[in-house]
């Protein structure tokens, strides 16, 4: 698989994940026919055969609550003669009590579409999993055992009593089911995330890390599901997926995906080195041509203050692909950091060109035209970010401080930053800023209360956390407890120079620090994670 093909398996992924549901339910079609159903039920509200219709698709759609009344009424109004219907209406309501974790009930249902029909392998390897789940350990075992006898082949089993030792610290059994598992289908990828999923619950990070890589080399099925796993185990545990992937890598010296995946997750990272070196690799020794890695070794070196390099490389990616709007943003970040605002804007605005709302240019327009003093056109920027997506917490911070600093508008500046307080994020979720809202409001000790809780629950994997933390306490003038966040952040490995030293922006940044000559001895102190 080239590089090309992996980012757009991923793409694509993403998008089926986050909006599928969203548009099945926006499909005209689906809109027409739950309007049938209505019109159907206005006029029977009893009518069974509906009911269960309109349940299946609230079931597609993902809206379990109303699938599940759906087929409640179903059931409940069902001929108790129509053995056929209510097999088939027990069943998708035992899914959809499955997908709200209510596995007590869909027990009941599985017990009776079983008694109905004892050979249903569904059912059996539905129930088994809703026994595990409720610790049942026994009846889960004796449902796995029945699947075994349906199909002596059977996977699905074989895993089910994989986990089941696992739960009953059975590790060496647990090992040997999943290897017989793997066995029957060693060239599906989906064996192997299986596997993964079992010596995670072991403990067994290398060996997840290790049957991950397996799925990415095996098939294209679950490429977006093994790397969004490896990536997330990163977080957890980054020197054994780093390792993992070195050892594939010696394997396959020739395989430009490893060196991509491992220089990836390296980058989210902020180990800007490391991914420029792997994605030199893929480069240097023609592994792949794909115009995206040129677009990753500009994002490093410009975190790394290289801008004249990294300005070559964007400019080879925006040649390489006419998808380049992404590309055209981050110039626009490029040109403004080397002081060449003009350039900033025209960059910018050929992001624009196919997406007229594209927040990240929009921003880097704003941020472009206040360096040109242009501050009411940063204004109309800002607002049109706000106005297409009303929880982007930067945008709101950043309209706030032109308003107030750049227009003096001070009342609907405290309006934008009002509005990040109410703002749908998690508590612990740093990027939401409010903690700098809150400073902007002179809310000093909320501010304060904010940053607590985010350091306090938060699991800061690459310094990201802390390195806000310095940029809060250095604005607030808490300059030791700044220093050492500081420090924390650069411990973890968080080589965003360009962040460190020069970004200015609002007062999301450690500019106070700077000035303060040991923050120049800590940068020095680790100077090797940018150079």
């Amino acid at each position: 698989m080239n590089l090309k093909t992996l980012v757009a398996l991923l793409l694509a992924a993403a998008s089926f994940t986050t909006l599928s549901a969203q548009r099945r339910a926006d499909d005209p079609m689906t809109v027409a026919l739950m309007k049938v159903y209505d019109q159907l039920l206005d006029e029977d509200p009893r009518d069974p055969e509906t009911l269960f219709r309109r349940g299946s698709e609230y079931y597609n759609i993902n809206d379990y609550v109303h699938a599940l009344d759906d087929l409640n009424g179903a059931i409940k109004y069902a001929d108790p003669a129509d053995a056929d219907f209510l097999q088939q209406a027990r069943i998708l309501r035992s899914n959809i009590l499955m997908m709200q974790k209510k596995y007590d009930r869909a027990v009941e249902d599985l017990n009776a579409v079983i008694e109905n029909d004892p050979a249903d392998y569904a059912a059996y390897y539905q129930r088994g999993t809703a026994l595990y789940n409720l610790d049942r350990l026994a009846e889960a075992k004796r449902d796995f055992q029945m699947l075994r006898q349906i199909n002596p082949r059977s996977q699905e089993a074989l895993f089910g009593l994989a986990r089941i030792a696992v739960k009953e610290k059975n590790i060496g059994v647990a090992g040997e089911l999943c290897d017989m598992a793997v066995a029957i289908t060693p060239t599906n990828s989906e064996a192997y995330m299986r596997r993964a999923s079992v010596r995670t619950q072991m403990g067994n990070a290398p060996g997840a890390v290790e049957d991950y890589i397996y799925a990415l080399s095996t098939d294209n099925a679950n490429t977006a599901g093994a790397l969004r796993a490896l990536v997330d185990l990163s977080r957890r545990n980054y020197p054994v997926v780093i390792s993992g992937l070195t050892e594939a890598i010696r394997k396959a010296p020739r395989n430009g995906l490893f060196y991509y995946i491992r220089g990836m997750i390296a980058q989210g990272h902020c180990n800007y080195l490391s991914a420029i070196a792997d994605y030199d690799a893929i480069l240097n020794n023609k592994l792949d041509s794909y115009p995206g890695i040129n677009g990753s070794l500009a994002e490093c070196y410009y975190y790394l203050t290289r801008f004249d390099t990294a300005l070559l490389n964007i400019d080879y990616a925006i040649n390489g692909t006419e998808e380049n709007a992404y590309y055209y943003m981050f110039k626009s970040r490029i040109e403004r950091a080397m002081g060449h605002p003009e350039q900033a804007v025209e960059a910018a605005n050929a992001a624009l060109v196919s997406n007229a709302e594209y927040s990240d240019a929009l921003i880097a327009k704003a941020l472009a035209q206040l360096d040109l003093n242009e501050s009411a056109d940063a204004s109309v920027a800002l607002s049109e970010v706000a106005m297409n997506e009303p929880e982007n917490a930067l945008a709101f911070l950043l309209r706030g401080w032109v308003l107030s600093e750049f227009r003096n508008q001070p009342k609907p500046a405290a309006q934008a930053w009002e509005r990040m307080l109410d703002m749908d994020y998690d508590f612990d979720d740093v990027r939401s800023l409010k903690g700098f809202a809150l400073l902007y409001l002179d809310r000093r000790d909320e501010a304060e209360a904010w940053m607590k809780r985010v350091l306090d629950t938060a699991d800061d994997y690459d310094g990201e956390i802390n390195y806000y933390a310095a940029c809060l306490y250095s604005q607030m003038g808490l300059m030791d407890r700044a220093l050492r966040h500081a420090e924390a952040s650069l411990e973890k490995g968080y080589a965003n120079l360009y962040a460190w030293t020069m970004a200015a922006d609002a007062n999301v940044n450690c500019a106070p620090l700077r000035k303060d000559d040991r923050f120049d001895a800590l940068l020095k102190k680790y100077a090797t994670l940018f150079k």
